[in-house]
């Protein structure tokens, strides 16, 4: 009997992923998430998540034939395949994490405002922080429309909560955007990005 261990984890054959807007979005998430947790330099987190470089330990050790990994570190290694960026949404993770390092206590005052029957708590880091960047989005991308960034934040919340979390941001998002376009602060210019 041979010790073929393929079958329990198997590895990815993607060799790299081609960025996107959406790409883009999880990785300021996960740049967010990992400040708030840590409260390590930024450059440092956007460099670590951006590049995703990892050491499990040893090299040596983990360079042996007879090296089994552990489930994290499968999990890691797939979550390590390279990102392919176009310079334009590269440009657009850059300012969306600078833009959303800005609004954060902005948009937690505005999710305590509108959910005053409901404690800040009981809100997980993970929708406050897609709140975060959605608010980023609507106030400083004259280029993204609002329901762009609402579906995006759903389908992305989705993936990172719960299914429940998508209606929960869905209610808040409209909320803001209503608020910001009454103060004025939403700005869209071009085609399909006003509303009529």
């Amino acid at each position: 009997m041979t010790d073929d261990f393929s079958n329990i984890f198997p590895l990815s054959t993607t060799k790299v992923v081609k960025g996107s807007r959406r790409i883009a979005r999880e990785k300021v998430l996960q740049m967010l998430y990992a400040y708030r947790s840590s409260g390590e330099e930024t450059n440092l987190l956007f460099e670590h998540i951006h590049n995703r470089s990892f050491n499990f330990g040893d090299e040596e050790e983990l360079l042996q034939p007879s090296k089994i990994l552990k489930p994290a570190e499968v999990i890691e290694i797939e979550a390590d395949v390279p990102i392919v960026w176009m310079k334009s949404d590269l440009i657009f993770l850059k300012k969306l994490f600078e833009k959303s390092l800005l609004c954060g206590d902005i948009s937690d005052n505005i999710i305590k405002e509108i959910v005053s029957n409901w404690e800040i708590d009981r809100i997980s880091p993970v929708e406050k922080i897609m709140i975060q960047i959605a608010y980023a989005e609507f106030v400083y991308f004259a280029d993204v429309p609002p329901k762009v960034t609402i579906n995006e934040s759903i389908e992305i919340v989705k993936a990172y909560s719960t299914d429940k979390s998508g209606l929960f941001i869905n209610g808040l998002l409209d909320t803001i955007l209503n608020r910001l376009k009454n103060e004025g602060l939403i700005n869209k210019t071009g085609r399909g990005l006003k509303d009529k």
